[in-house]
């Protein structure tokens, strides 16, 4: 009789009764690891487009520094004019985060945690601004910061303490500032003197380019926020107190608008040209 050999066995098919894996809507997800897989090369800042009429004129070269607009009373209203001028005149603007804190607000599901940051800006060089920002998460929040102080800036109107020799080194009068409880009084001082005042105070005033002051707080100055605005609000008056000296300013310039009317109008019909 024959041996019958042993029937052979079939590999099991695993993957039959496997559905195939669907791939996701968002492109790169499963490739590399966690999600949104392997990140690309770093994208190049977009070209800033002007949505304002200050903005168009900065782009064009008729505004070459900040005086122009605070001369005429302009509001900012995009941070990257800021950042376009400070560019052009060879300057660069310096950011401290003055505090960061954890807010928290009471709901129906329970408590909201959100961080609020506060940051100074200033070129050394008579010009400073303060800024603060909500966000749920820390980089955001200093990243709104900073776009906030930027549209805050403002000038500082410096001085001398006796002989008008060299640069300006302090400011030129007794000026106060106020946020809350927190009172501030600057008094100017003789070269040599240096910055006689808190950190904050310190930090704030080498933004703004004044290396000799006397300083008076009063207040809960613990409130970082208050104490820095209230320096702000302080360096802010330096050119609401008229002296002699500015009393005759000058001739009355034309509006910046009015006198480029004509270009704002080109300006405005090449950019809709497809």
């Amino acid at each position: 009789m024959s041996e019958e050999k042993p029937a052979e066995s079939q590999p099991a098919e695993e993957n039959k009764d496997k559905k195939p894996k669907k791939e996701g809507k968002r492109g790169g997800r499963g490739f590399g690891k966690g999600k949104g897989g392997k990140r690309g090369p770093r994208q190049e800042e977009e070209e800033w487009v002007p949505l304002t009429n200050l903005g168009r004129l900065v782009k064009m070269g008729e505004i070459k520094n900040l005086e122009q607009i605070f001369y005429h009373s302009i509001p900012i209203k995009e941070f990257q004019i800021v950042d376009f001028l400070m560019k052009a005149g060879k300057k660069t603007l310096k950011e401290e985060c003055m505090k960061i804190k954890s807010v928290q607000k009471q709901t129906k599901a329970g408590q909201r945690t959100r961080f609020k940051a506060v940051v100074a800006v200033g070129d050394g060089d008579g010009h400073i601004g303060v800024g603060s920002k909500l966000a749920k998460e820390v980089q955001v929040a200093l990243k709104g910061a900073v776009i906030a102080a930027k549209l805050n800036i403002i000038p500082v109107r410096r001085g001398y303490w006796g002989g008008k020799i060299g640069k300006p080194h302090t400011l030129a009068t007794k000026v106060t500032g106020k946020c809350g409880s927190v009172r501030l009084r600057l008094v100017p001082a003789p070269k040599g003197t240096g910055i006689v005042g808190a950190p904050p105070t310190k930090k704030l005033l080498q933004f703004c380019g004044v290396e000799d002051i006397f300083s008076q707080s009063n207040g809960s100055t613990d409130t970082m926020e208050n104490f820095v605005r209230a320096i702000y609000d302080a360096l802010y008056k330096s050119y609401k107190y008229l002296t002699p000296e500015l009393w005759n300013v000058g001739d009355i310039r034309e509006n910046i608008f009015a006198a480029n009317n004509d270009k704002l109008k080109n300006y405005k019909a090449e950019q809709k040209k497809p």
